[in-house]
C-alpha cells in the first residue's frame, strides 16, 4: 500500500511523457507531410488540401522546405482528417458496391511509375535537371515510396548541394524510410550553409525529439529557431514554444522518477 502513490505517479508521468511524444509525431506529421506537400515542385501527385502559408523564409534558388511549421489550427486537423495517399479512394474489386480501400503499396508503386513516367523521359536527356528530379523525387514521396523518393532527392542534392529547401525535402524522406540519422546529418548539413534556417531547425528537433528521444538536442534546435526567425507568425511561435514547455516537463518528470530511484 505505501508503495501506491510511487506508482500512481510514475503512470502519470510515463503518460504525460507519451503525450509530449505524440504531440511531437503529430507536429512532424504536419511539418513533414502536410508542409512538404504545400511547398514541394509541382508535380503530378494530387496536392494535398492546403493548410495554411508557413511564414519562416524560402532558401534561395528552391520552394519551401519540407518541414513547415504547423500552426496550432493544423495541428487538431492532422489528428482527425490524416492526409491520405495518392489513390486512397480506389474501389476495391469485388467489394460492396462503393466500398473503398486503401491501396497497397504495390499499388502506389504502380501510380507512382506512371505519373513518374514522363518526368523520367525529360531526365534522358536532361539528367541533371535538379528542379525535375525534386518533382520525381515528390511523386514518390506522396505515394509512400521513400527510398525512391530518397534516390531522387538525393540526386538533386548532389547537383545543387547548398539548396537547403532540397535538403529538408531528402531529410523528410529519409525520416519517413526510417533512416533518422540520414535525416539529421542532411539538416545538419543544410544548417551549415544557412545556420538559421526555420524548417530546418523545426524538423531538426522534431525529429531528435520523435526519431532519437532526445530531448535535450530538441530544445537547442528550437530555441535557436526562436532566437533567430522573429518574424515567424504568433500561432507558429506558440507551436513551439509548447513543445518545448512539454519537453521540459517531461524532463522534470524524468528528473523525478531518478531521484526517487536513489
Amino acid at each position: 500500500m505505501a508503495n501506491e502513490p510511487t506508482t500512481a505517479s510514475t503512470a502519470s508521468e510515463s503518460l504525460r511523457a507519451t503525450r509530449v511524444y505524440a504531440m511531437a509525431g503529430l507536429c512532424l506529421a504536419a511539418g513533414l507531410a502536410i508542409g512538404y506537400l504545400l511547398r514541394g515542385p509541382q508535380s503530378p501527385a494530387p496536392p494535398a488540401q492546403p493548410a495554411a502559408n508557413a511564414e519562416a523564409p524560402s532558401a534561395p534558388g528552391g520552394p519551401m522546405g519540407g518541414g513547415s511549421i504547423p500552426n496550432r489550427e493544423e495541428m487538431p486537423r492532422m489528428a482527425g482528417r490524416p492526409a491520405q495517399p495518392a489513390g486512397a479512394g480506389m474501389t476495391s474489386p469485388g467489394g460492396a458496391m462503393g466500398g473503398r480501400r486503401m491501396p497497397t503499396l504495390e499499388e502506389m508503386k504502380q501510380m507512382a511509375d506512371r505519373q513518374a513516367a514522363p518526368l523520367k523521359e525529360k531526365l534522358k536527356s536532361d539528367p541533371n535537371n535538379s528542379a525535375v528530379l525534386m518533382q520525381v523525387g515528390a511523386v514518390y514521396f506522396t505515394t509512400h515510396q521513400f527510398k525512391e523518393s530518397s534516390a531522387y532527392y538525393g540526386k538533386a542534392v548532389q547537383i545543387d548541394p547548398k539548396n537547403v529547401a532540397f535538403r529538408v525535402k531528402l531529410a523528410s524522406s529519409l525520416y519517413s524510410s526510417g533512416d533518422a540519422d540520414g535525416a539529421i546529418a542532411q539538416l545538419n548539413q543544410g544548417l551549415s550553409y544557412e545556420p538559421n534556417d526555420a524548417n530546418s531547425l523545426f524538423d531538426l528537433g522534431m525529429i531528435k525529439l520523435k526519431g532519437k528521444r532526445d530531448s535535450q538536442g530538441a530544445l537547442v534546435a528550437w530555441q535557436q529557431l526562436l532566437k533567430a526567425n522573429p518574424q515567424l507568425s504568433a500561432d507558429r511561435k506558440a507551436t513551439v514554444v509548447k513543445l518545448m514547455a512539454d519537453v521540459l516537463t517531461m524532463q522534470g518528470d524524468q528528473h523525478g522518477i531518478e531521484s526517487r530511484k536513489q
